[in-house]
This record gives C-alpha cells, sequence and structure tokens, in this order.
C-alpha cells in the first residue's frame, strides 16, 4: 500500500511538470522574439537556479552541514549526476530551442515526444527490463501525439532534424535523472543541473549573440515564466517525480507536456481543437494509464 501510494505522488508530481511545459510554450515561443536561443535558455535556467537556492540554504540548515562541499559517496553522486544531467540539458533544450525556429509547433511537439519510445528502447540496450504494459502504452502515447499535433504531410526537414536530436537527448536526461533522483537530494540534483545549463548556454551566448538590456526587458514576461515554473519549479517536479517512477513510465507522463500545449492553445489563444486531436488525446491519456497499471501490478506482487 505504502509504494502504491508512493507511485501515485510520483505520477501526480510529473504530470504537474508536464502540465507547467505545456502551458510553457507559448512563452518559449514570445521569448525568442526578442532574444536568441542561448540568452534565452542561459537566463531562464539562471532563475530556475536562483529559485531554487534559498531551498538549498533552508536544508543545508537543516542538515547541520552543506552537502555541495561535503565529502562521501552522496555528494561524489550530486557531483556526477548534477554534472551530467547539466550537460544533457544543455544539448536537449538548445537543439530544441533552434529547431522550433525552423519547423512548425505541432511537428515540434511530435518530434520531442519520441522520448517517450526512446526511453525504453535506450533502457532495453542497457539491459533493463520493461513491462509489455509500458511497451504497449509508449506506443499508444506516440500515436496519439502523432494524430494530436500533426496534421499536415510529415517530411523532416533542418528543424525537425535538431527537434529529434533534442528528443534523444532528453530521453537520456530522463534516464540519467531516474539513476541520480534515489541517491540524492532533488533540490541540490536540480540547482546544480540548473546551474550547469545556464553556465553552457550564457557562455556561448557571449559568442554568438547580441545580448541586449532592453530586449531582455522586452522579454521580461516569457523569460520569468520560462525560469521560475518551467525550470525552477517543473524540472524539480520532475526529479522528485522520478524518485519513485520507472524512467520509461515517467517519460509517458511527462509526454503529456503535447496534450497541455494543445490545451492552453484552445484556451488562451481560442485554437481549434478538431476530432482528431481530440482522439490523439484519448489514446495518450489511455497510454499513461496502461503504463500506471503495470507499475501497480508489480507493486502489489512485491
Amino acid at each position: 500500500m505504502a509504494q502504491k501510494s508512493k507511485n501515485l505522488k510520483s505520477s501526480l508530481l510529473l504530470l504537474l511538470a508536464a502540465i507547467i511545459w505545456g502551458f510553457a510554450f507559448v512563452a518559449q515561443r514570445a521569448g525568442m522574439a526578442w532574444v536568441g536561443p542561448f540568452t534565452f535558455n542561459g537566463i531562464r535556467f539562471l532563475l530556475g537556479t536562483l529559485t531554487l537556492l534559498p531551498l538549498v540554504f533552508i536544508n543545508c540548515r537543516k542538515i547541520g552541514k552543506i552537502e555541495l562541499i561535503a565529502g562521501g559517496k552522496q555528494n561524489k553522486d550530486l557531483f556526477t549526476g548534477g554534472f551530467v544531467a547539466g550537460v544533457v540539458l544543455f544539448v536537449a533544450v538548445t537543439f530544441q530551442q533552434i529547431g522550433i525556429v525552423y519547423t512548425t509547433a505541432g511537428k515540434a511537439g511530435f518530434i520531442t515526444g519520441l522520448y517517450v519510445i526512446i526511453v525504453p528502447v535506450i533502457g532495453f540496450l542497457f539491459r533493463q527490463h520493461i513491462s509489455i504494459n509500458v511497451w504497449f502504452g509508449a506506443v499508444m502515447a506516440v500515436i496519439g501525439l502523432y494524430l494530436l499535433t500533426i496534421t499536415d504531410g510529415f517530411a523532416l526537414s533542418s528543424g525537425d532534424s535538431l527537434v529529434l536530436v533534442s528528443a534523444l537527448f532528453f530521453a537520456i536526461h530522463i534516464l540519467v535523472i531516474g539513476k541520480f533522483s534515489s541517491k540524492v537530494n532533488v533540490i541540490h540534483l536540480s540547482a546544480f543541473q540548473f546551474a550547469i545549463c545556464s553556465f553552457l548556454s550564457i557562455l556561448v551566448a557571449l559568442f554568438t549573440e547580441n545580448i541586449e538590456f532592453n530586449l531582455l526587458i522586452e522579454a521580461a514576461i516569457p523569460i520569468l515564466y520560462g525560469g521560475i515554473f518551467s525550470v525552477g519549479l517543473a524540472f524539480t517536479l520532475q526529479v522528485a517525480g522520478q524518485k519513485d517512477a520507472p524512467a520509461a513510465s515517467a517519460s509517458i507522463i511527462l509526454s503529456l507536456e503535447a496534450l497541455f500545449a494543445v490545451i492552453g492553445g484552445w484556451l488562451i489563444l481560442n485554437e481549434y481543437m478538431s476530432l482528431r486531436s481530440i482522439f490523439g488525446c484519448i489514446l495518450m491519456l489511455a497510454g499513461m494509464i496502461l503504463a500506471q497499471l503495470a507499475i501497480s501490478k508489480k507493486s502489489k506482487i512485491g
């Protein structure tokens, strides 16, 4: 029963992260009207880091030591996991941010969501046991994503290729978080990976983009939403949620960001939802539920 409760809590945390990411898509697109992709990512991940710093210091005071500089295996895992997750996250968001400029929103949403099938494939290659329910759930989610986001002919452009690379790295990021989130403090891990991603993004921006203060002010609202909610809150929810959720199942829940992006467009931008889109939403939800049934059954047997 306790394990079942943990699984439910993890699923809800991951679902909330997907909702925030879905509604953040409009902000992410709007911000690109004023600043470059590296500047946008650098500032928003810096904001995400600063958002978590008070929680890091409060937690350190509670345990009576600064884990970031203390010795021990946990801190080695924190540095290793935070650095690797930060670098992978930097590559993923960079390819996605640049690729979105050269492709349609629908294709970008579908291709990014392909991490839902990439995650179990990578896990299978590393000899992880993947439940048949998760495989079926992943396939259903991919079909649902296609029906939800692709309405015209599908052809892989240069932008599509860039977003496809980002999907691969988002899948790797989910696996990295799955490996380290149960070993270290989730707040510290989140703050560390955000700081690494921000540092790398700003470093590249200094050499490739013109960073103007007045343009940052124009893009303030998208950057603030992207930094505080999409990064600081949602990615931390992902790390916390993956403590008790298998990576393959977590990827299915997180892929629902595409669903909430469509819902956000319908509610905020008055975008039309066809029967095809609604059926895609239903398939994605069914895929998520099917994967979760596999987790519950496994927990009950154990």
